[in-house]
């Protein structure tokens, strides 16, 4: 199963609009633990204009052994970008791609 895949079956939420919101993803399947989650969020900066996508989980990637750490590396960017794709507007006042709109703040404050 690609990390896209997983991602759509394990979202334990998802909250995406023009004006931000966030997606968590269970981690257990990936990892082999319990209880762990990944959340991609995205912050509204005003003017129809969102935020760069940031990332929280409910433990420390330090903790965890070289090989899982590099999964979570890259759940963690398709996450990201599979949030992107939820969010973006493409219409005429804001098309921008995910490289483009990781350019920008996380916050306006």
């Amino acid at each position: 199963m690609d990390n896209k895949e997983y991602i759509k079956k394990n979202i334990v939420r998802c909250e995406a609009s023009y004006r931000g919101g966030g997606i968590e993803i269970s981690l257990d399947e990936l990892l082999g633990l319990e209880d762990y989650k990944m959340t991609a969020y995205q912050n509204y900066l005003g003017g129809g204009m969102l935020g760069s996508i940031a990332n929280s989980y409910n433990f420390s990637i330090k903790e965890l052994p070289e090989t899982k750490q590099e999964k979570v590396r890259k759940i963690t960017d398709t996450l990201n970008r599979y949030y992107h794709d939820l969010t973006v507007h493409n219409d005429e006042w804001e098309n921008c791609t995910y490289e483009q709109g990781q350019n920008k703040p996380v916050s306006a404050f």
